[in-house]
């Protein structure tokens, strides 16, 4: 395999053990694109005007924390530094990002939790999907006959899912943590309240959204001062959604699914409160006390399939990231892609993709609803029928039919072909280690960027438009469709939180966001660190293809502008330019017990790596 990840050694271990390939394009692009890789320690309280110190690696012991932001990873850090182990710190982690990340993340959305439990030596899964009202149909997204534009359904109180981040928080510290949830939101609240300093990610996200941002109050209010996006380095503070914190310590997760925090959600999702002077029409939603009152978030086995020796987990159904990642592996499990050329890779990857979101289109829902096959969807005799397709010397054509996981052909597919269809973009992810040697890998979402664009008046948090991950017809009337709406049902998602073990303990873990691409982000780093040798912190940084059973596999710039792109056009390929794919964050489990965190050096204006004890 040439696996060689364990020669890391000093600050700076992105410069060891790598193992160099003539014509390894990729690889060098990465290591150039990694900037700062310098160990950070969080320190325990911070001044909002100097917030800590944001590096894309960190190695060291006690513990270790990766996100998209500082302040973020610095929560997450101070409560193992207090003792608290993976799961406290995971979901203090995802509480501060609430509030500085709240265009991706918040209690208004939902995610997927994976955790390794060391005492154990088992690894358990979180879904925690919002759910559709108990009045939706298939025709949820169907107006006078025609599925509405996408435009018109994402600001809508229609677009809103019941939340499941709180329950999942909840979930995760009742099983697996040692903290009450009143003591793991301290930090967030803290943040709220004190504020954070806005960066330019934040700036540009906000200013993205202005023309939806204005037209609801406390919207405005909150994330356009002024009338106006925030100054990059002025402090943001958020005061509604500290003392929103506060009385979800103090109450628990019922003050959302019984309480007075759901009785504003429902208010909300029910009439959005909308600016008297604007013009956007802004379709209600049906939510009700009843909906929030039966949300459940569900503990399940993980997926899991095996590759190169590794055991790999990921979330079951209702997301199919588990199931399409495990697939695309097993696709490629008899191919030596280390060896294989940069062009060769990137074709048996891309190739791979294509497969697996094939299958995952026709049959991946939720499973409470759809004839999931999952255990045939991440079985090596299912990826074997459907390995035999890809040819060295020729690009297969999307969209591309899927195959059916109980009579897996000789070699094809056996259905009709459908496309993919639309997912939004952005959403957030963390890991976490402790010293005990427990291990969370957790994405969470309100969808696209902003969510619904609707803040619940007085509570300091968007509501997800989480509903819009559902397909609105058919994407193609010859075939079922798993995704359509339903009540209750969970709309599919591609979240794809990754823990993998060696010889059955962590070895290390990913996940990134992305919609879609989340899955061939993880898929890429995954096989560029375990077949291509590259230390986690340049597969991260690598740039990205991504291949989603679509006419064009989407480029970063840097894949686009490089000869890879011109050799791959000959064999059939056909690209389309994409600025950035992912922002992925990872954990590793180093040979002599150290913890190594990374996260991305430039993607979203880059991510924060720390650990408890810094070790050169």
């Amino acid at each position: 395999m040439g696996r060689n990840r364990r020669g890391y050694a000093g600050a700076h271990p992105t410069r060891h053990g790598v193992r160099r390939r003539a014509g390894q394009a990729v690889a060098a692009l990465a290591v150039t694109a990694v900037v700062g890789a310098v160990t950070a320690a969080a320190p325990a309280h911070h001044d909002p005007g100097s917030p800590p110190a944001k590096a894309p690696l960190a190695v060291g012991y006690g513990g270790a924390v990766a996100s998209v932001d500082a302040d973020a990873t610095a929560a997450g850090v101070e409560v193992l530094r207090q003792g608290g182990n993976a799961v406290d710190a995971a979901v203090a982690t995802a509480a501060a990002l609430g509030v500085t990340e709240p265009y991706s993340s918040g209690i208004g959305g939902g995610g997927y939790f994976v955790y390794y439990s060391a005492r154990a030596h088992q690894v358990f899964s979180i879904d925690g999907r919002e759910t559709a009202p108990h009045s939706a149909t298939d025709q949820l997204f169907v107006e006078n006959g025609q599925p509405l534009a996408f435009a018109d359904a994402v600001t809508s109180g229609r677009s809103v899912g019941v939340p499941g981040t709180a329950a999942t928080w909840q979930t995760a510290l009742d099983a697996w943590g040692s903290r009450s949830l009143g003591q793991v939101l301290r930090p967030a609240e803290r943040i709220a309240r004190q504020g954070f300093t806005v960066d330019p990610t934040f700036n540009s996200q906000t200013a993205a959204n202005q023309d939806r941002f204005k037209d609801f109050p406390a919207t405005a209010a909150l994330f356009l001062p002024g009338g106006q996006p925030p100054a990059v380095g002025s402090t943001l503070r958020n005061p509604e959604l500290a003392r929103t914190y506060q009385e979800l310590g103090a109450k628990g997760v019922g003050a959302i699914y019984h309480g007075d925090i759901g009785a504003d959600i429902v208010r909300t999702v029910r009439k959005p409160p909308v600016d008297p002077a604007a013009t956007r029409v802004v379709r209600t939603g049906d939510l009700t006390a009843a909906d929030l009152a039966a949300y459940t978030a569900k503990k399940q086995p993980p997926t899991h399939t095996q590759y190169r020796g590794l055991d790999v987990y990921g979330p079951a159904p209702s997301s199919s990231g588990g199931t399409t990642v495990a697939e695309a592996l097993n696709i490629l499990q008899h191919t030596d892609l280390s060896d294989a050329s940069q062009v060769q890779y990137l074709h048996h990857y891309i190739e791979a993709s294509r497969i697996a979101f094939a299958d995952r289109g026709r049959w991946v829902g939720d499973p409470a609803f759809e004839q999931v096959p999952t255990a045939g969807l991440t079985s090596q005799q299912f990826a074997d029928s459907r390995a035999c397709l890809i040819k060295d010397d020729a690009a297969l054509t999307s969209p591309l039919a899927p195959g059916d996981p109980a009579h897996p052909a000789a070699c094809g597919g056996t259905g009709t072909a459908a496309p993919t269809t639309y997912e939004g973009e952005n959403t957030t992810h963390l890991t976490v280690a402790d010293k005990w040697g427990n291990v969370v890998a957790y994405t969470l979402t309100i969808e696209q960027t902003g969510g619904s664009a609707i803040t619940v008046p007085g509570r300091g948090f968007l509501l997800n438009n989480e509903l819009t991950d559902f397909s609105f017809a058919p994407a193609n009337p010859a075939v079922h469709d798993p995704n359509l709406p339903g009540p209750g049902k969970r709309p599919r998602s591609s979240i794809s939180p990754t823990i993998v073990l060696k010889d059955g303990r962590p070895d290390f873990a990913i996940g990134s966001p992305g919609g879609a691409t989340i899955i061939t982000t993880v898929l890429q780093v995954l096989t560029e660190h375990v077949d291509r040798g590259l230390p986690l912190l340049d597969a991260i940084a690598a740039p990205r293809a991504s291949q989603r059973n679509a006419a064009n596999t989407e480029l970063e710039p840097a894949l686009w502008n490089s000869p890879l792109k011109s050799d791959l056009e000959g064999i059939g390929h056909h690209f389309a330019q994409n600025p950035e794919i992912g922002a992925a964050t990872g954990i590793q489990r180093l040979g002599d017990g150290r913890w190594l965190a990374a996260a991305e050096p430039v993607r979203r204006g880059g991510g924060s790596a720390m650990v408890v004890v810094p070790a050169q």
